[in-house]
């Protein structure tokens, strides 16, 4: 690594962090004004408001990096550029792909420094964010959703007519055990109810039926016989009232290996809703490569002296991150809908920008 390797490398950092800060603290007193008033009906002190952006802050902050690290890049290559730096090193001998080396280093530092965090430290704080807004700002969330079907273990299957989580209460409620696709066994109750102290479900008014197979020579006949009934038992099922809370960006408390545990139990049960958490998944994993193809469309538009200064590259630098949200955003939301692979939609935009980087590299003057 050469000198002029670490000048920019140390350029490209010292600029990313700064602009993580000063848009962070931009988006914090932004964010402030809007929930003042919810602060001061709850009744909170600083500390806790603290508390709160204290976890605010770094959730932000990664969800920015990728714009960020394509700002940053391109407001130190524009004022090399404008100091006619660029020109210095590629007079010397450097080739624009030997210039490029640096860039793609610090992308390298970022783009795994960012995929950590967001991956498995962010994840862990967003849940004590989460929990802050549905105390304080988010309305009282009411589970709406009626007859309720889900497979909650291997050939178990349950029904629900409805839940209220407010009580923690099911109704009409429907166990049935099969074996070898045929129903062996079927449990029903008036109503369960979820018992804290226990951590048990109480079924009340409940029954509990045996269908025994009888063959004969010409054909085979079932025989449904009730084996017990009561009026209360406490019963331990593969189901909890979290499975019945508000899911919205649940995704955003999970770390990479939780998501996979959670994708696969939504799978297994048959739960609307997995794209969501899929499309979560491969953007956390494609996020490190949107950081080298914006770093390099950031050098491409910024490494060309103008006369009118630099304005005119952070301008568009701006411009085309402004175009990358809005087909990021797009393309989840496509996703999220089921109307596009969450493959797809985490990794189209990298696709996209970098066949026109690509093109920029080729055709555009440097």
């Amino acid at each position: 690594m050469k000198i002029i390797d670490k000048y920019i490398i140390k350029k490209i950092l010292t600029t990313f962090f700064f602009v993580v800060v000063m848009l962070a603290a931009v988006i914090v007193a932004i964010d402030i004004t809007e929930k003042v008033d919810k602060f001061s009906k709850n009744n909170l002190d600083t500390l806790t408001i603290m508390g709160y952006y204290q976890d605010f802050v770094p959730w932000i902050a990664g969800f920015l990096a990728p714009i960020t690290v394509f700002i940053a890049v391109v407001f130190v290559t524009s004022q090399m550029a404008g100091r006619t730096e660029i020109i210095a090193i590629l007079s010397s001998g450097v080739s624009f792909r030997r210039f490029l080396f640096p860039y793609f280093l610090a992308s390298a530092v970022i783009g795994v420094l960012s995929f950590f965090l967001n991956g498995w430290v962010i994840p862990q704080s967003n849940r004590s964010r989460l929990a802050f807004q549905a105390k304080y700002f988010d309305n009282v969330y009411y589970y709406e959703k009626r007859n309720v079907h889900m497979q909650i273990e291997p050939n178990v299957y349950m029904y629900l007519q409805n839940y209220n989580n407010q009580s923690n209460t099911g109704y009409q409620f429907t166990l049935e055990r099969f074996d070898n696709n045929k129903l062996v066994e079927k449990l029903t109750a008036d109503n369960i109810a979820w018992d804290s102290t226990k951590n048990k479900w109480n079924l009340r008014y409940w029954k509990i039926k045996k269908v025994d197979s009888i063959f004969r020579v010409t054909s085979k006949a079932e025989k449904v016989h009730l084996a017990r009934e009561g009026a209360s038992m406490d019963t331990t099922i593969a189901l909890s009232p979290k499975d019945f809370e508000n899911d919205n960006r649940q995704y955003d408390g999970m770390t990479i290996p939780e998501l996979n545990q959670h994708i696969a139990k939504l799978k297994f049960r048959g739960s609307t809703g997995v794209e969501q958490y899929e499309v979560e998944k491969q953007i956390r994993f494609s996020s490190p490569f949107t950081i080298f193809v914006l770093v390099f469309m950031g050098v491409i538009v910024s490494s060309r002296k103008s006369r009118g200064g630099t304005g005119f590259q952070i301008a568009l630098g701006f411009l085309l991150s402004f175009v990358f949200i809005l087909f990021f955003m797009m393309s989840r939301t496509f996703a999220e809908t089921g109307s596009l692979s969450p493959v797809v939609a985490a990794w189209i935009p990298n696709i996209v920008f970098a066949i026109i980087a690509a093109f920029m590299f080729k055709y555009v003057p440097r």
